[in-house]
């Protein structure tokens, strides 16, 4: 048994060949590769985890979001206060 079945969660699949179905995953996927992934060669698991972990962060607090006007969500967060 799965972890998602554990806890009722029913997984949905998209149809092969069909990647329009998660065009927000497919996204944040090609931005992951092309900034993150391909411009580094990690040694190690720790390397990788760190550079992953620092990346993640830029990503959502200080990189611009169009789906929020093109500003950072910290921007945002102020402007909300």
């Amino acid at each position: 048994m799965t972890r998602a079945e554990k806890h009722g969660v029913r997984l949905e699949h998209i149809q092969p060949g069909k990647p329009q179905q998660s065009a927000y995953i497919e996204r944040y996927n090609r931005t992951v590769r092309g900034e993150w992934l391909s411009p580094y060669i990690f040694e190690t698991i720790e390397e990788a985890q760190e550079q992953a972990t620092e990346w993640l962060w830029t990503y959502n607090n200080e990189r611009p979001n169009m789906g929020i006007g093109g500003i950072t969500p910290v921007m945002k967060l102020k402007t909300a206060a």
